[in-house]
């Protein structure tokens, strides 16, 4: 499978912090975006609310400039952190973000297989970490419920 140079250096540099015990939700410089940024918080200026997919005025100028950040443009930056701590278990709102109790490595791991689902998304990939096809499984949803993109 063919990948951006982009995918492959944030894919790498959240190994390692996960592997390395520096990832961490609750430190703009070693969550997931300060971990693909370089361990620079500057990205937290692009929005008002932690966990929001919401471009504040910063963001809005970034991305209508067309700027770029390891690759991502502050949209794609915001989705990522959105999905990292969705999958560490946080509450996420348009006014609010409510961490959970309690973190750990499997905690963490949730987090981590979310922002890489995030990341082979916005590639336009299937996700890496689908093993669904390695063993013949897909799952289906009832009818019912719904994805949201």
């Amino acid at each position: 499978m063919k990948t951006s140079t982009r995918f492959e250096n944030a894919i790498t540099k959240l190994y390692t912090a996960f592997h390395n015990d520096t990832l961490n939700p609750e430190d703009c410089n070693q969550c997931a975006i300060g971990t693909i940024l370089d361990h620079k918080d500057s990205w937290r200026h692009m929005t008002n609310i932690h966990g929001s997919v919401q471009l504040n005025y910063v963001g809005l100028v970034h991305q209508n400039l067309g700027r770029r950040f390891n690759g991502y443009t502050p949209l794609e930056l915001l989705k990522i952190e959105a999905s990292f701590l969705n999958g560490c278990g946080y509450r996420l709102g348009k006014h609010f973000c409510h961490k959970p109790d309690y973190i750990d490595k499997t905690i963490l791991f949730n987090g981590l297989s979310e922002v890489v689902a995030t990341l082979c998304q916005i590639d336009h990939i299937d996700n890496v970490m689908d093993c669904s096809q390695l063993f013949g499984h897909h799952v289906s949803l009832p009818k019912n419920i719904t994805l949201q993109v």
